[in-house]
């Protein structure tokens, strides 16, 4: 063994310190909180990797209804562009969902470390987004929290596809109660909601359009440091396309954009109304390079934590990784990907030597 190799090994027993094993998995911690902890963890048999959302059962007093609806709007759906539920197992204490593991990070992320990136390419992604909703929607799902953080791309590779992901805010149509609840993350909730109005599958609708927004130009259509300010500018559905940030965008992508976020829930475009848009079936999306100027604007205005937090959320997957059980003189940064290595050689030495 090299000496390369023996500090990657000294590193990774390091970070195993809080590693737990059972017959079925091998399991290590990667984000911990409040309400639960997340763990990669890799099935014994096939050595597939997994996270698991791990939820003491204590804390779910006075949250059952939370997670039960969770639990029955993952069980309900399987697409692909939707971070799967695979399985659930129960302990005395604790409940464990198995959830389909995505390593590309956040949508974001991927934007500003782009050397190249276009209308077009804003485009395909928002198309695989109102796929992924639209089949929520005929399914009677409402995701109800859309925003670029919930957005994860597959893998690493420069073609992933994108996954929606945190279901902790969705909600069955037709389950008994009509919606009316306050949630979602300021700076993308519709109108209707901050009115306190009864409200339909059409506010996700509203959320793709601030999303496509963004996507374009790299900063909110809505923005105040003050809430309720914030909220006064949403419910007069009072944006802009401002110059000269928008100057090189087509006229095709600020009328989709304009189709979504339609103050009116009744004229507002369906997923459906938006697939069919020349922006998004067509070939109005142009080609050119706005990565500077996008890059620059999400630089500057999305590392405000007040655009990341939900009024309402129990949150459902961790993205960023968090080491806090042991502090660790290593870089976590990189840890995902060195972690899910490490446990494949060790997996592929198990079986050299029971093979042996």
């Amino acid at each position: 063994m090299t000496e390369e190799e023996e500090e990657e090994e000294e590193k990774m027993r390091f970070l195993l310190r809080g590693v737990r094993t059972t017959s079925i998995f091998l399991c290590v911690c990667v984000c911990g909180g409040a309400f639960s902890e997340v763990v990669l963890a890799q099935e014994r048999l096939t050595g597939r990797m997994f996270a698991v959302k791990c939820i003491p059962k204590k804390a779910l007093k006075g949250k059952e209804s939370s997670i039960e609806n969770e639990i029955a709007v993952l069980r309900r759906i399987k697409h692909e562009n939707i971070v799967a539920l695979e399985d659930i197992y129960e302990s005395p204490d604790h409940l464990y969902l198995i959830m389909q593991l995505v390593s590309g990070g956040e949508l974001f992320d991927r934007i500003v470390e782009k050397g190249f990136y276009t209308e077009k390419d804003a485009s395909t992604l928002i198309r695989q987004v109102l796929d992924a909703v639209n089949y929520l929607h005929r399914m009677g799902i409402v995701h109800r929290d859309l925003k670029p953080e919930n957005l994860l791309y597959f893998n690493p590779q420069d073609e992933s596809k994108i996954m929606i992901s945190d279901f902790g805010l969705s909600k069955m149509e037709g389950s008994g109660d009509v919606m009316s609840t306050a949630c979602g993350t300021p700076g993308y909730v519709a109108p209707e909601v901050l009115a306190q109005k009864p409200y339909s599958k059409a506010v996700d609708c509203w959320s793709i359009g601030v999303i496509a927004y963004i996507l374009l130009c790299g900063y909110p259509p809505f923005y105040d440091e003050n809430d309720s300010k914030l909220f006064e500018q949403i419910l007069k559905a009072d944006y802009e396309f401002d110059a000269p940030y928008w100057d090189d965008i087509s006229d095709s992508a600020k009328d989709f954009i304009s189709s979504l976020m339609e103050k009116d829930p009744a004229k507002r475009f369906t997923c459906e109304q938006a697939l069919r848009h020349p922006w998004i079936a067509g070939d109005t999306a142009l080609c050119k390079n706005i990565h500077e100027s996008v890059s620059r604007q999400i630089r500057k205005n999305f590392a405000k934590s007040k655009w990341r937090k939900p009024i309402v959320s129990s949150g459902f997957l961790h993205h960023h990784i968090l080491w806090s059980r042991h502090p660790s003189p290593y870089s976590n940064q990189d840890f995902p990907s060195n972690l899910t290595q490490y446990l494949r050689k060790m997996q592929n030495r198990g079986q050299q030597s029971s093979e042996q």
